[in-house]
């Protein structure tokens, strides 16, 4: 007994599957607020026959254990479940009923893709040699991030290997995706006021231009990822916001709001923008007679996927679905707070892409009109029985618990 028959069994309760993901959509919440999600996610792991729930871990997650009849390695699996402050406007009939939230980018599906395996397996529990560790997250989308409270609450003490998925749904739906090594950035955030002096825009003489100061900055910031930076390592440094004066065409604004984000992989690459970005700040803004504040924030750390487990997952899809169906994909400069559990344990964070064009579904991640395909929903879950088949059904046990033993 193996994947085939859990395949089968995942096939058969895709409405249902269905009709969760739709429940979470039509009652979405905010990072932080799920409250009403934790208790529904809760619930029908308890109406699977799980008896090991646990709640409130980091503050918001929810674990459940499907222990297997032998001895084994202990696989996490991740799906987060938070929605995004943002109004729906796709017209769909399970629409958001929570004015100003929606699930914009695709959460409500990781959690029912996940609860769909974890329905499936409960019934094969015997079956397997090792343990599936459920962990539905809380808090994705907002600083701190549930991710890195969960890890800290030692949510991967007993896990050996992590794994988590994401929708993609500005591609076509019919491919899984991968990518080794560095694949999502660490999105990092600032804020920039200069202070100059105001005045009549007849006289510049007698003022300190704060918009022609701040020009200077925004020039000159950009040269840290054209000169600075290695050109091997990926980096991006993008203004978002520029604010100063108050329309009038004949005054000289005193202040000027800079704000913007860096995306970066490599840590050296991230810590000498940060102090770039403060010093020639500084520097500029002496030179001009300005004086500014400068706040910079961190994010998430990059997501580093294993190169072992990536390269393990990619064969485990190949000769599953078949090498059409599979590809790698390029690193992505979005950020992902799974990065803190990957910087715990071994693991990997794949895509499934979930557009599809003919039904309009092609609006980016946290779109108004984001949606995607839900027949991703069944090919997601056969990809965490396909890694289920791998590490817990005998013929790969002792291989795996090996691999543990060693700490590769």
């Amino acid at each position: 007994m193996g994947y085939k028959v859990w395949e089968e069994a995942l096939a058969a309760n895709y409405e249902a599957t269905v009709s969760w993901r739709r429940h979470l959509h039509e009652n979405p919440e905010p990072s932080f607020e799920e409250y009403e999600t934790r208790k529904y996610i809760a619930e029908k792991l308890r109406s699977f026959g799980y008896e090991e729930v646990e709640e409130g871990i980091g503050g918001g997650g929810i674990v459940a254990y499907l222990r297997g009849k032998h001895d084994g390695p202990t696989i996490g699996f991740r799906a987060d479940f938070d929605a995004l402050k943002i109004q729906e406007a796709t017209g769909l009939s399970f629409s958001s009923k929570n004015p100003g939230v929606m699930h914009a980018c695709g959460h409500d599906g990781h959690t029912a893709t996940l609860l769909s395996v974890a329905k499936v397996m409960k019934e094969y529990q015997s079956s397997l040699s090792g343990t599936v560790k459920f962990i539905f997250q809380h808090a994705e989308e907002v600083l701190p991030g549930g991710g890195k409270a969960m890890v800290e609450a030692g949510v991967l003490d007993d896990v050996d290997f992590v794994y988590g998925l994401h929708l993609r749904s500005p591609l076509e739906y019919g491919k899984v995706t991968y990518c080794s090594g560095y694949a999502m950035a660490a999105p990092d955030f600032f804020e920039i006021k200069i202070q100059g002096k105001g005045g009549h825009a007849a006289h510049p003489d007698s003022t300190v231009d704060s918009v022609v100061v701040a020009s200077y900055v925004v020039n000159q910031l950009q040269s840290l990822i054209s000169r600075k930076k290695d050109p091997a390592k990926s980096g991006v440094l993008t203004f978002s916001t520029f604010k100063a004066g108050d329309g009038a065409h004949n005054v000289i604004a005193d202040t000027a709001l800079l704000k913007g984000t860096v995306r970066t992989f490599a840590p050296e690459v991230r810590d000498m923008i940060e102090e770039k970005i403060k010093s020639m700040t500084e520097q500029i803004c002496k030179a001009h007679d300005a004086t500014c504040e400068v706040n910079y924030g961190r994010g998430y750390p990059a997501l580093y996927n294993h190169e072992k487990e990536t390269e393990l997952i990619a064969d485990i899809f190949k000769e599953t679905f078949g090498d059409e169906t599979v590809e790698s994909t390029p690193l992505r400069m979005g950020g992902e707070d799974f990065a803190y559990f990957l910087e715990e344990k071994p693991g990997s964070f794949f895509f499934v892409n979930s557009g599809n064009e003919e039904k309009g579904i092609i609006y980016p991640h946290h779109h108004p009109k984001f949606d995607f395909d839900e027949r991703a929903l069944l090919l997601g879950g056969k990809c965490f029985l396909a890694i289920i088949d791998h590490y817990l059904t005998e013929k790969e046990t002792n291989k795996v618990k090996e691999s543990a033993v060693v700490g590769e």
